[in-house]
């Protein structure tokens, strides 16, 4: 008796694995034409019903291969806005740039980083606050990927003793991105995130203040001594990058007919619709793909 019942659990327990095998996703998707003016309004129509359909347009952040992308070559690009008054108006502030500090806030250490001075390559205020920097692109400072040297980036303050006294630096805003070369831009950091560190080389009366709005060093009077502060970010991850997204469509609840869209830019973008099916003892998925042509 008691075979008999392990013989019939067995059976049901085979029956309903048969019963919950995952089907093949049955699912086609077509449109009127592959060529599009930018602005129109594309029309997928899709047949077949799986449980879930996932779209990726093609556009920069939406590319199903990159999907599990986690690094690029990308473009490590910062900005900022500044402020300089009072004392004498002069350019006595340098953006300074390291991919082999040790990210240690200590003057030994800033002293033992090799540092390069691109104050070249953004514009600084001269009196009007909240000047503009430009984007300052900090891509020939990438090493190789296998190395994992983070870029710290750094405002290096100088002034010295004078009868006008010493003037005062803000910045006013931060940014750090990577932007790949397919045009996805990662966030990286703005002010109140820049992990930034305030390093006192000369003149202890004076240095860098740190707030989640602004980075401030003040003027000092006449009779100060020469002053030397810097205040350098975290280190930024070149290669760092999101892996693109597609957007959910439908799942196991809804049906859907078609799915419509506007591309805006021209180019050739190949579109991918993945579709699956989804049971309890696993998944099945099948993909998609039509290229379009979007002219002007």
């Amino acid at each position: 008796m008691r075979k008999l019942i392990y013989m019939l659990a067995a059976a049901t327990t085979l029956a309903a694995c048969k019963r919950e095998k995952v089907p093949m996703p049955d699912f086609q998707v077509h449109t009127s034409s592959l060529t599009y003016k930018a602005g129109d309004t594309v029309r997928f129509v899709f047949s077949g019903n799986p449980d879930n359909i996932t779209f990726f347009s093609g556009e920069p952040g939406h590319h199903y291969e990159f999907r599990k992308r986690t690094s690029a070559a990308n473009d490590l690009q910062v900005q900022f806005s500044t402020w300089v008054r009072y004392g004498m108006i002069r350019d006595n502030l340098q953006l300074m740039v390291s991919n082999n500090f040790n990210g240690k806030a200590t003057v030994a250490d800033v002293q033992a980083a090799t540092w390069t001075d691109v104050s070249d390559r953004a514009v600084f205020s001269t009196g009007t606050d909240r000047t503009p920097s430009g984007v300052v692109s900090l891509k020939d400072f990438a090493r190789p990927l296998q190395d994992s040297a983070l870029i710290y980036v750094a405002f290096r303050y100088t002034d010295y003793k004078k009868p006008q006294g010493q003037n005062q630096w803000v910045i006013r805003t931060f940014e750090a991105n990577n932007v790949s070369d397919d045009g996805v831009i990662s966030p990286l950091a703005v002010m109140s995130t820049g992990g930034w560190q305030q390093v006192d080389v000369k003149n202890p009366g004076f240095k860098w203040t740190i707030t989640t709005a602004q980075l401030l060093i003040a003027n000092a009077p006449g009779t100060a001594d020469d002053n030397e502060d810097w205040v350098i970010s975290k280190g930024f991850n070149p290669w760092q990058i999101k892996p693109d997204v597609g957007t959910a469509l439908k799942n196991v609840s809804t049906v859907l007919a078609e799915h419509t869209y506007v591309y805006t830019k021209p180019g050739t973008y190949k579109v991918v619709f993945d579709a699956s099916a989804v049971r309890y003892t696993g998944e099945k998925r099948v993909l998609r793909e039509i290229n379009l042509t979007i002219t002007p």
